[in-house]
């Protein structure tokens, strides 16, 4: 089912390489309505929610540079707005010759929710890189970094 154009359910989960291919498709659909004026680095990000949701998103840039947002965490906070709070993986396609993997502040993000999310990244030209989140930021400050001993 599809609501909206962004968010698809299924009730059995997708073949492995049906899933990773319908992610990067997403993905770079999202990236070909992302607002890059000032950069030109396009980014799409195709969230898979554990419960077989997908939300996909785009970077948007602002003037004021800080006020922009990330793709990834953009497709994040769409998701979580829906009540989703865990993920499998997530397909992030941008305009660069190499595949790119998230900043960050977006690994940051997304390790809250998902310390072993599959990060598929592909470019225009076809090229794809994976990772697995944790690796990419091993030893993140988390939950449990906030906790207290009593001592």
């Amino acid at each position: 089912m599809k609501v909206a154009g962004k968010r698809e359910r299924s009730a059995e989960p997708l073949p492995a390489d049906l899933e990773s291919r319908t992610l990067r498709e997403r993905a770079m659909a999202a990236m070909a309505r992302a607002y890059a004026p000032y950069s030109s680095f396009h980014v799409g990000a195709a969230l898979l929610g554990s419960d077989g949701s997908i939300t996909e998103a785009c970077n948007v840039e602002n003037a004021a540079f800080p006020s922009g947002t990330c793709a990834e965490r953009a497709a994040l906070a769409g998701a979580i707005a829906r009540g989703v709070r865990t993920f499998r993986a997530i397909a992030i396609a941008t305009s660069a010759e190499e595949p790119t993997p998230p900043c960050g502040m977006c690994r940051q993000a997304l390790i809250e929710f998902s310390p072993e999310l599959e990060i598929i990244s592909v470019t225009r030209n076809g090229r794809e890189a994976r990772w697995k989140l944790s690796d990419l930021l091993p030893h993140a400050f988390s939950p449990r970094s906030l906790e207290r001993s009593d001592d």
